[in-house]
């Protein structure tokens, strides 16, 4: 399996779709153990409009859709294409989520994400965000593999 997907890749993997979806590539993939989401931070993004106008801040709640969509793409890609036909994957919980420093454009967000625990659809993650080698937010979660519900 691949080590590294593109923006077009993840696309393939993941339903999100501009501007929500985050994850611009994903690195360091090994499969039902860890991955690296990327996001260049700049301020011309539309949640620096409204957070905070004059001071942008990264929204912590995106921190944790971005953990979520990292994790999401390295289960997908972990997967059996056959596996994972018609199913999304969903967020269950988020556990022990700390934002420790303000996370301000320009610069590159790195999402280190690592498996858990996996029990049957049920996956269970730990995230670290960088900027740098500092340490600006960590998170607990689990999800699940579900059926897409298209109707």
């Amino acid at each position: 399996m691949k080590t590294e997907l593109n923006l077009e890749q993840i696309k393939n993997l993941l339903p999100h779709r501009e501007p929500m979806l985050l994850i611009e590539k994903i690195s360091n993939i090994l499969d039902k153990n860890s991955a690296t989401g990327h996001i260049n931070v700049v301020s011309s993004k539309f949640y620096f409009d409204g957070h905070y106008p004059g001071q942008p801040v990264f929204p912590g709640v995106l921190i944790v859709e971005a953990f979520g969509q990292t994790a999401a793409a390295l289960s997908a890609h972990s997967l059996d294409p056959k596996e994972i036909e018609d199913k999304l994957v969903f967020l269950m919980t988020i556990d022990k989520a700390r934002f420790r420093n303000p996370i301000v454009p320009p610069c590159e967000l790195l999402l280190n994400v690592k498996v858990e625990k996996i029990k049957g659809r049920i996956w269970k993650y730990s995230g670290v965000a960088l900027v740098g080698n500092k340490v600006m937010a960590d998170a607990q979660w689990m999800a699940t593999i579900a059926d897409r519900n298209d109707k």
